[in-house]
């Protein structure tokens, strides 16, 4: 190893008596190499395609004022780190491998960059494209290092069937073992697309695949669990509501991957996607596990006021008596209120101030009563568990919210996973991330073994789940064995979308 030295990191990770688990490292697909590999699975006309719109500045050519005119969102820039050793690591298979000792790093699950870019490209052909090419370069590229590095697939999802098809090629013929999703697709309102010249320029909704979706994404999570792949997410919201500055990054990138993620997270659960496929697990890239510690809290919260039972007895507006209330208003609310008493008693709700209380009732019986019907939670302890039980959350190193995640006090001990996020430009030196990550347990915030949990056990757990041969041949095989061994099975049929 010509290129280790002592680091920090790698005296972090001598102490302990448990190996450490990368949920989510990254690498910069060097373009020319990979453009072989596209040009091997779309032809010629495809690179070039790919190269035009690589190549696209649009923004830069705008002055100030067409910017604010035309509101484009101010672009990602300087997205790399500037260390020279660490960007020939982020691009070199090899390199990175020789280096993972002096990051701490036992064992490394590799996500792409190229691919994050593209996942989401609403043209078809060439979003399919270059996800399975770069399928194709980092399964091959990767696989001297299979005892180390495992390479995640890159799956787009703007149907469930292509969703099926890049999914069931990257494990049946490529060999992996982790599959990447985006967590949302950004889709046109059907009623404007249909009237539009160009697509592109009519409103476009978010759709988080598991709630109000225009596909049925049953046969693909039925599919992973056929797999035995755990769902990982990693897409972010810039270019959302309130993520549109023209000028600053750094305002569109703040809390970016937390705000998909969430919407993702709420789907799945209010969806009833967890209820019918109850092996299966999810992995929330990159936004850390703050965010999930308040939507856990906001969804029991919101169970507990409006959940079928508590909606019938405290909000159903035919509860109130009309009678009282006219007794009240006569009382308590002088002339206006009895000239205008007929109107008042037909007017009791703001939400829809000229509906009756019986118009306001029978037309919701006419539609859904229950928010939460698909979950078919009958408690909160249900909701948590659904929750918490299915759920794991990429916490980069830095994050001291992470302790949020091991807070006894609260509803949650959520499941977060040590991320280290290597070669994006948020680590500018990679032997600086186990010690970073360290910190939080020698600043007391979390104990000796939610730090085990956190840098090894959550990683392994959240990829044994359906496949217990996850890390067979890997240099952690031993002790996620040890480790899963000890783990009660997840209760529930091989589930495919039973209702």
């Amino acid at each position: 190893m010509a290129h280790a030295k002592s680091s920090q990191s790698a005296a972090v990770r001598a102490k302990l008596d448990h190996p450490v688990i990368d949920g989510d490292g990254h690498w910069l697909e060097p373009v020319p190499i990979f453009l072989d590999y596209l040009r091997a699975v779309g032809g010629p006309s495809l690179v070039e395609r790919f190269v035009d719109k690589a190549r696209d500045d649009a923004w830069y050519t705008l002055s100030p004022h067409e910017r604010l005119e035309r509101r484009p969102r101010r672009p990602t820039w300087w997205g790399e780190p500037a260390n020279t050793l660490d960007r020939a690591t982020a691009m070199l298979p090899r390199l990175m491998y020789e280096r993972l000792d002096d990051f701490g790093i036992d064992f490394a699950l590799m996500y792409t960059s190229l691919g994050l870019f593209y996942i989401n490209n609403p043209d078809e052909e060439l979003r399919r494209a270059v996800c399975r090419a770069v399928n194709c370069m980092n399964a091959e590229m990767f696989r001297p290092y299979a005892h180390r590095i495992a390479p995640a697939a890159v799956v787009p999802v703007y149907t469930p069937q292509e969703a099926i098809e890049e999914a069931t090629f990257a494990v049946r013929e490529l060999g992996m073992k982790v599959v990447m999703i985006s967590n949302h697709v950004r889709r046109p309102i059907p009623a404007f697309a249909r009237e539009a010249v160009d697509v592109a320029k009519v409103p476009h909704y978010i759709d988080p695949l598991a709630l109000d979706s225009a596909y049925d994404y049953d046969p693909f999570w039925a599919r992973c669990v056929e797999l035995k792949v755990a769902v990982t997410c990693h897409s972010g919201s810039m270019g959302w509501g309130g993520r549109e500055s023209v000028t600053n990054f750094t305002y569109n990138h703040i809390g970016h991957f937390a705000n998909a993620n969430h919407a993702f997270a709420k789907a799945l659960i209010i969806g009833g996607v967890v209820r019918r496929f109850p092996v299966l697990r999810f992995a929330f890239l990159e936004g850390g596990v703050g965010w999930a510690c308040n939507l856990l809290t906001d969804l029991i919260g919101h169970w507990e006021k409006r959940n079928a039972q508590a909606m019938e007895a405290h909000l159903r507006p035919t509860n109130l008596d009309v009678s009282q209330l006219r007794q009240l208003f006569n009382r308590y609310g002088g002339k206006p209120y009895e000239e205008h008493m007929s109107e008042l008693l037909d007017c009791l709700s703001l939400v829809s101030p000229f509906k009756t209380v019986d118009e306001l009732t029978e037309r919701e019986y006419r539609e859904q009563l229950d928010d939460f019907a698909a979950a078919r939670v009958g408690s909160a302890v249900e909701l948590r568990r659904q929750f918490a039980e299915h759920f794991y959350f990429g916490c980069e190193s830095d994050d001291v919210i992470t302790a949020w995640a091991f807070d006894k006090h609260g509803n949650h001990r959520l499941h977060p996973i040590f991320s280290s996020d290597v070669s994006h430009f948020d680590v500018t030196d990679m032997t600086e991330v186990l010690e970073e990550a360290y910190e939080l347990m020698e600043h007391e915030l979390i104990t000796p073994d939610d730090f085990r949990e956190f840098v090894f056990a959550n990683a392994a757990r959240l990829h044994t789940a359906l496949n217990p041969a996850f890390f067979k041949d890997t240099v952690v095989e031993k002790a996620v064995t040890k480790l899963v061994s000890k783990a009660i099975p997840v209760e529930g049929p091989l589930a495919t979308g039973d209702n």
